[in-house]
Formats: C-alpha cells, structure tokens, sequence
C-alpha cells in the first residue's frame, strides 16, 4: 500500500500540474467574461473510488515543506481515514466548519453549516469509529420549523458537549451578519439538544439573551448548566455578554456584559468556568454556587481554544495573539505559560485537545485557511518535555490521494482511548472563486496515532 501511494504520488504530481494550469486557464476565460474567474465542483463531493470511506498511509505523510526548517517529525506514520461529510448536495456560502466537536464511547459528534442567511441551515453528525461510518442526526432547519423567509442559522459555533442525561447539547450561530433583524423576524438564537439514543433532538430554549448570536459555549455536564459567549445581533453592537443557563429549571442564572470572544475554560472538578472578556487579559471566575457576576482574578491568560479537564486538574490554552500555550490548575487557579504551538507560518488555532493521560496535546495550526502552506501538520506538544512534533503531514497526501486540500479546522477530538485523533477540516475540491481556490466541501479525517509515537 506505502509503494502504491508512493507511485502514484508521482504521476499525480504531473497530472495536478496540468490540472493547476487548466483551472488558471478557465479563470481567465471566465473573468474575460465577466464571471469573476469562478469554477463550481460537482456536489456531493464523493471518492475517487466511488466508496464512502478511504484508509490510506505513506511516508509522505512525514514529509513537510523545506520551508519549515528543523521541525521534529514523528517517525512512524500514521494510518489515515478519508470521509466527505453527507448532505453536502447544493452549493453553500461556503459550506464550512466552526464549532468544536466532541469524542465519546468511540463515538465523533461534530457539526457543519451552509454560512447563509437569511435561510441558512447546519447539520450535526455521528461517526461511528468501529464501522467508520458517517451519518448525519440532526438538520436544523427541521428542528426549528421557522417560517419561510424568516432566520434560521447558517452555523453551530459553539461546542458540541455530551451532558450527564447522555444528550448532546449545543447552540445556533448566524451564518450572514446582515440577517439578524426584525426584518427576518430575529429575536435570538437557539440551545439545543439531541438524545443519540432515540434520535429526537429539541429545542431547550430560543432567545435567552435577546437579539444575540451564540457562537461560544461549554457544558457543565452533571450541573446541566450550558454557558454560553454571545455576539449581538445588531454587528454594530461589538459587545459580548456571557450568561449561565440551567437546563432543568429552563432558567437564566445570569446574564452581563464583558462575557468571552469565542471560548471558556470548564474546571469539571470544581463546576467553575473561566474566561477573559474577548480573547486575552484578566482571567475571570463564574462560581454557580457562589452566584453574582463572575469575579476578575489576578492572573492573565489567552484563550482562544481550550482542553477539557485532564486527571491530573490542568486545562490547557492556546492564545489568539501568538498562539502560546498555558497551563491552568484548576484547583490553586494558578496560570503558566509553558510553550508555543506554531511549527511554521501559521498561527491560528481554534481547536486543542488532551490524550486522556494528560501529558500530549494536539492541534492544527491556520484554522481560518492557511494551513496548507505548512502542509497542514497534525501537531503533538509534549506538556513533559516542552516539545513539539508533526505525526502528519496532511498536504499534499490528501491532494494526491482525493482531490481534496484541506485548508483548516475549528473542531478536533482526541479517542479516550488516546489513539485516535478525529479532525473536521474545510477545504477545497478543486473550485475557483474570484480566481482564488475556494472553501467547497467538508471532511473528516482521522488519523490513527502509532502506539510509538505516543509512548514515552
């Protein structure tokens, strides 16, 4: 299987050369002729092979541009996992990923979105590891049975959390900016919830912070309280509130402004949540058992994306601003700054994920596109040693090997087991928009981690 992957590699090369310079050539046809230089992928996306699922591994997945210079590289490589995600049967604006998804019982929840509006739509999905198979559970628009021509969500931006009543829970995102208002009947987005179990998803409830989007949010899975970062309705408005909703009562806790840009770091142990207003600064305590508004502490951290809580009490972040990473102990509330995530140009990470055992974190840098130009490493930081290592480089091999490119993720999830790591990419299937490789398709890929490259 490595020979034939290897082979083809290089006949592929030149036929994607070739395909490079005839999708120039069209562009330039098409922006001769007004069309602004657009190309549109055949949807749905399918396999080369016709299959749902492809498996595949080769020692180009070790190989990085020299671009990058000394960067360690695992030496065993990975098996790697290929599906494109079901539904993807008309064009979206793009169809894209944003909110983080979550591992549980060999199970990969995750969800994408269309991006429009007024009449968006977004979907959430179930793969199954033991059968590798990829199904969708949950369609939006269904659910919340809104009017023609009124608002519905083009996203789901926050996390998707697994709650002690074993449903799934999760809020709604626009998709536009330029829809949520009375125009289209906006009056708040949704929390919902979904039982994998009997396949009935429902609405918890519509609007707890009025007229605002819910792009952020995390569980407290034995509390049942779903907090949530949201952004208003009214772009002008660049405030962002933060509110504690319990999910038995169907009540609001607490709802004030200062709330969190785009994550929240959850303390399990404790049922504390932390944040700092926007992205970086003066980290701040919710207690629900305190109440009140949450409490500014006297310790600075970034959080763009956060872990769970790891077994020995840490979470770890990963800062917006310059991508370092810390270390937060959730029971002295002490922060440390103990690396950098980047291995090459890219810096942007939205999504970071803890082994169940704590010591190894993974993420892919350029999540907003960009990622390719690193050759979009799957990168592991050791939290022991300081170090940090690629056990994949996913492009050019999913070029050569489907057609697709991967450009980044907003959603990562690490197996319990802590051997497999499940990653929704955007990417591009070959379509062109104003003469730029466009956002066409999303996939899932898993990369199965050699059990010698995550054994010390």
């Amino acid at each position: 299987m490595l020979k034939k992957i290897g082979g083809m590699r290089r006949g592929c090369a030149v036929m994607m050369a070739a395909g490079v310079l005839l999708a120039v050539v069209i562009a330039v046809e098409c922006e001769a002729k007004g069309k602004g230089g657009d190309i549109e992928p055949a949807l749905p996306p399918r396999l080369p092979s016709g299959k749902l699922v492809a498996s595949g591994s080769s020692a180009d997945l070790l190989k990085g541009p020299a671009s990058l210079g000394d960067v360690g590289v695992a030496k065993e490589a990975p098996v790697v996992d290929f599906l494109y995600y079901p539904g993807q049967t008309y064009k979206g604006n793009p169809w894209s990923n944003w909110g983080d998804g979550v591992a549980v019982e060999g199970k990969y929840y995750s969800a994408i979105g269309d991006h429009k509006g007024p009449d968006g739509n977004a979907f959430v999905y179930e793969y199954d590891a033991a059968s590798k198979r990829l199904r969708r559970i949950v369609d939006l628009r269904e659910v919340l049975d809104v009017p023609a021509g009124q608002y519905t969500p083009g996203k789901i931006h926050s996390r998707l959390d697994i709650g002690s009543d074993g449903r799934l829970y999760f809020s709604t995102h626009r998709g536009s900016t330029r829809v949520t208002t009375d125009e289209y009947g906006y009056k708040g987005d949704w929390i919902i919830r979904h039982d994998p179990k009997s396949g009935k998803t429902e609405v918890v409830t519509h609007g707890p912070v009025g007229k605002h989007c819910i792009p952020c949010s995390v569980l407290d899975p034995e509390r049942l309280i779903f907090y949530g970062g949201t952004a208003s309705g009214d772009i002008s408005d660049k405030r962002n509130l933060f509110f504690a909703y319990d999910v038995r009562k169907r009540k609001v806790l607490y709802s004030g402004y200062d709330g969190p840009g785009r994550y929240m770091i959850f303390a399990r142990s404790t049922g504390r949540v932390y944040f700092v207003p926007g992205l970086s600064g003066r980290l701040h305590r919710f207690d629900p058992a305190e109440g009140g508004a949450p409490v500014a502490l006297d310790v600075e951290i970034g959080i763009r994306a956060a872990t769970q809580e790891t077994a020995g009490g840490f979470v770890y972040t990963v800062s917006k601003e310059d991508a370092a990473i810390y270390r937060f102990e959730t029971r002295s509330e002490r922060v440390e700054r103990i690396g950098s995530a980047p291995v090459g140009t890219q810096t942007y990470i939205t999504s970071i994920d803890a082994g169940t055992a704590g010591r190894y974190l993974y993420y892919v840098p350029g999540a907003h596109g960009g990622s390719e130009k690193d050759g979009t490493p799957v990168v592991q930081f050791d939290t022991k040693t300081g170090k940090k290592k690629v056990i994949a480089f996913l492009h050019p091999f999913l070029k050569y090997s489907y057609g697709y490119t991967a450009f980044g993720t907003f959603s990562t999830a690490v197996d319990a087991a802590g051997d497999k790591l499940y990653i929704t990419f955007n990417g591009n299937l070959g379509g062109m928009r104003r003469g730029r490789p466009s956002w066409d398709a999303c996939a899932l890929v898993v990369i199965h981690i050699p059990e010698s490259e995550r054994l010390s």
